[in-house]
């Protein structure tokens, strides 16, 4: 479990590498995502004790440069949302609500989650970040609709400021084979 995540996201794949080494050699961190992403930018993602992550992750935007995409501390992140980023989350027996929030970043949609799951009772599915969707980000959440719809517009409203909302959705009596993508 970890109290704090970091996350770097850089337009350079080999500066990735690089920012991540120095990162790691920083602090008493572990690495749960480090990997090229679309469109050939690199995600870094640290999790560990709330100062040895921000230490961590000041290193990493010194030697970011001017391949500094996006950044994101959550010092309290709450601890459904990494097996929800490495698809450990199971699909619940009867979801009456499918919530989804699109992000242009994986850092803006890790943040959208953490504010979405702390704000209402709902099964946070999948954080799904950057692979494979030109690096957008996308959350699946599920629970009944008023609190689908409560943890949504809690998504959306912390990342407000940054723009880095596409869409959002949220749809009740969702038909199971909308979970299919997830399983």
């Amino acid at each position: 479990m970890h109290a704090a995540i970091g996350i770097i996201e850089l337009s350079s794949i080999a500066a990735g590498f690089k920012v991540q080494d120095a990162m790691i050699k920083a602090a008493e961190v572990e690495v749960a995502i480090a990997r090229s992403i679309c469109p050939g930018k690199y995600l870094i993602v640290l999790g560990g004790k709330v100062a040895n992550v921000s230490s961590s992750l000041e290193v990493g935007r010194r030697l970011a440069a001017g391949f500094l995409v996006d950044t994101l501390y959550l010092a309290h992140i709450d601890q459904r949302v990494l097996p929800a980023l490495s698809g450990c989350v199971a699909v619940p027996e009867n979801p009456r609500a499918l919530g989804i929030i699109e992000t242009f970043s994986a850092a803006s949609c890790i943040e959208a989650a953490d504010a979405a799951i702390k704000a209402a009772q709902v099964t946070l599915l999948r954080v799904h970040a950057a692979m494979a969707i030109g690096g957008k980000g996308f959350l699946l959440l599920s629970g009944d609709v008023t609190a689908v719809q409560t943890a949504v517009e809690a998504g959306c409203q912390r990342i407000k400021e940054n723009a880095t909302l596409v869409n959002r959705e949220v749809i009740s009596g969702a038909s199971r084979e909308l979970f299919q993508e997830y399983l």
